[in-house]
């Protein structure tokens, strides 16, 4: 049984009124209603149970591309047109409409979002939110950041998620440390209640094949235990020579004690192997990798194990516990190779890295829901607790460009250790009054860093604290218009030492944001914009040798962002964004820049996805296309804005057909087809004074058979 939100409120008069009255009795958990007869004798009715009502609407959200709910922007189950901040959410429906194949894909039609900052570069999933990055301080999982402590980090395979929600804006309060762009939050595949089996058949560009399977549903005869196990094997070669191979096991069981008590375990186990390079520049008319493929690799193994708690205690209080722990193996090696087409003047430096972490956190979460006259309150309180312990490791050499096949890797001489221990005290509130909507909320962190030096035998050691707080308030219109304005602050902690040997102090942010949604009720409709001013002050900025650093750095964005979704009744589904984006450096160690724009900070960006889904009761009927256009402005290639990286333009699209459609003894199989950049433009980006280029063509066909 759902409710919208609008609705609800109306519902919750009507019950209290309803009990007062003495017809009924109800609630929102395992209850008995009472009925009288005629005669006045009392009747006791079967117990009316909804169980799961939130993770079944979730489900249902993930069939769409019009997404209703976010479980990650207030961790409490609020329709998104109700929540005062911007937020963008990609369901399975879209990742399967668009054939996306990794994480970057799967963002880059999304409001307020950059890619591609640094080229092709599939190590890292590079994601920037309104100019800032947050490949490192903005990575999250099922609720829990997955951190990064040097510089591995832990990937994330897209065909292990069921969705991915993107909150643009500081989000401290509710996760800690965090990126003042927002966080990009995976949310897993998981066990569902209904059984389904999925095998998949893939090859593409260059020499791309893989195998996947998702399989899943209730534990023999039980109706309270739930299993699913995701897996998947890829082996293949992508632009530029850059390796892609990748195996992983994903395992998660669900156990519903009771109405009122369930517990998911989940897993993962990953191989991953690519290159530790991916820096590229153009040699008569070719690009060519720096680094030598015969000798460059990077390989991560990854594991990860967890469980999330739910408990409800009845009258509007249920608790909440999300606890992971995370593995990380890291060796990676690589040559520079710059001269390969002139005569060496020295033989080629070689570089190995090792990276070592480990990382327990877990998130405790109270709630409590209740009426105060005509005010409903959702109150949130939390206490989290993250601890990343890691070891990394860095060794430099040389080798003979004529023996490269054979050289060896360098022998590592750099040690160094990185601990963090962090522990959060959160409370937030959401009232409802009327169409009002409220949100606010406090968080208090206290930070325990300690980076060694491990073959000087030093080490230092910071505690700091850290204060983030938030506010909203929405309107919320009978007919699905909601104006909104809100206000958040962030912080991310430094690993980066000063000139003193001090760790530096947490990177801040702060954010003032102005907004409309409009989703009507009923209607397959959704529109959003926001303005904003984001400002990240404390960056660390490299001050002098060796390798020491400042909090002096300060930028200042200010923007608009345009999202639509739309599904017509013909089959015609669109899905179309604008991000504006002024950036200036308002605080720099070199003066000279100051007012300039930040690098590789285009000021527009605007995508356009339509698809068509031939109806049932055509001749066509099973056969799906859509077409993209991902369109980029100019940007500038350093802080010192004296070059600037070209304007381009690129096209997708993708076809697939339901075979079951017109063949029911082949429902189930499908076969897509898509490509990404059809044109092939592979455009120079240059970043700092490094110069990337970007993937070319990718075209990749998938066999798909579900029963």
């Amino acid at each position: 049984m759902t409710f919208s939100s609008r609705s609800l409120s109306t519902y919750r008069r009507l019950i209290s009124s309803t009990i007062m009255a003495g017809a009924m009795t109800a609630a929102l958990s395992p209850a008995v209603a009472v009925a009288q007869d005629a005669a006045g004798s009392a009747t006791q009715l079967e117990p009316i149970i909804l169980r799961n009502s939130s993770a079944q609407t979730i489900r249902e959200d993930n069939d769409t591309i019009i997404p209703k709910r976010a479980v990650s922007a207030l961790k409490t189950d609020t329709p998104l047109v109700e929540t005062p901040r911007s937020v963008s959410v990609v369901t399975r429906e879209e990742m399967e409409q668009r054939s996306v194949t990794d994480m970057i894909q799967a963002t880059r039609y999304s409001s307020g979002v950059t890619t591609g900052g640094f080229g092709y570069d599939p190590r890292f999933d590079q994601i920037y939110i309104r100019g800032i990055e947050t490949t490192t301080g903005g990575d999250f999982r099922d609720g829990l950041r997955q951190p990064v402590m040097n510089y591995g980090t832990l990937t994330t395979e897209i065909y292990t998620l069921d969705r991915v929600e993107i909150l643009k804006g500081p989000t401290s309060v509710m996760y800690g440390a965090a990126s003042a762009a927002g966080i990009v939050n995976k949310i897993s595949k998981l066990p569902l209640e209904e059984a389904h089996h999925e095998v998949e058949l893939q090859y593409g560009t260059i020499g791309r094949k893989q195998a996947a399977f998702d399989i899943g549903g209730s534990v023999g005869d039980s109706n309270d235990m739930f299993y699913r196990l995701v897996g998947l094997v890829r082996e293949g070669e992508t632009n530029y020579d850059i390796q892609d191979d990748r195996y992983l096991l994903q395992p998660s069981f669900t156990w519903e004690a009771t109405d009122s008590t369930k517990i998911t375990i989940y897993g993962l186990a990953q191989n991953t192997e690519t290159e530790s390079s991916a820096w590229t520049f153009q040699n008569g008319g070719q690009i060519h990798r720096v680094s030598d493929p015969d000798y460059d690799y990077q390989k991560i193994r990854q594991y990860q194990a967890g469980y999330q708690l739910e408990h409800d205690f009845g009258n509007g209080l249920t608790f909440r516990q999300n606890a992971r722990v995370s593995d990380l193996h890291l060796k990676a090696r690589y040559n520079n190779r710059m001269t390969m087409f002139s005569a060496p003047a020295a033989p080629w430096s070689t570089t190995a890295v090792t990276d070592e972490m480990r990382a327990y956190q877990i998130d405790n979460q109270f709630q409590a829901k209740f009426e105060t006259g005509a005010v409903s309150h959702t109150i949130l309180a939390g206490l989290d607790f993250t601890a990343v312990n890691s070891d990394f490791a860095l060794g430099s050499g040389s080798m003979s460009p004529s023996a490269r096949s054979s050289a060896p890797t360098p022998a590592l001489t750099g040690f160094t250790g990185n601990n963090l221990r962090q522990t959060g005290l959160y409370a937030q509130e959401q009232a409802e009054f009327e169409n009002w909507r409220f949100v606010g909320g406090l968080r208090y962190d206290w930070l325990d860093q300690t980076k060694r030096d491990k073959v000087a035998g030093t080490a230092d050691e910071k505690i700091d604290g850290a204060l983030s707080g938030q506010v909203g308030l929405l309107y919320l219109f009978d007919n699905g218009l909601a104006p909104y304005v809100s206000y958040g602050t962030s912080f991310v902690p430094s690993t980066q030492l000063s000139a003193s040997g001090a760790v530096l102090n947490p990177t801040k942010g702060r954010q003032i944001e102005a907004g409309i949604k409009y989703q009507p009720e009923g209607e397959d409709l959704s529109l959003s914009t926001a303005v904003y001013r984001l400002v990240e002050t404390g960056k660390p900025q490299y001050a002098s040798a060796p390798l020491f650093y400042e909090n002096s750095g300060e930028n200042t964005f200010t923007g608009f962002e345009a999202e639509g979704r739309k599904t017509f009744d013909n089959g015609i589904s669109l899905i179309a964004a604008y991000t504006y984006t002024h950036g200036e450096i308002t605080r720099n160690l070199d003066s000279a820049i100051i007012g300039n724009t930040p690098t590789t900070t285009p000021k527009h960006v605007a995508s356009l996805w339509v698809n068509y889904a031939a109806p049932e009761d055509t001749a066509i009927a099973g056969l799906s296309i859509g077409g993209g256009i991902r369109v980029t402005s100019e940007s500038f290639t350093d802080d010192s804005n004296t070059t600037k990286n070209a304007g381009v333009a690129y096209l997708d699209a993708s076809l697939s057909y339901d075979f079951g459609a017109k063949s029911p003894d082949l429902k189930g199989l499908s076969l897509t087809v898509s490509a990404t950049n059809l044109a092939n433009r592979e455009e120079q980006v240059c970043n700092g004074g490094y110069c990337y280029f970007g993937q070319g063509r990718a075209v990749v066909g998938s066999l798909k058979y579900k029963w």
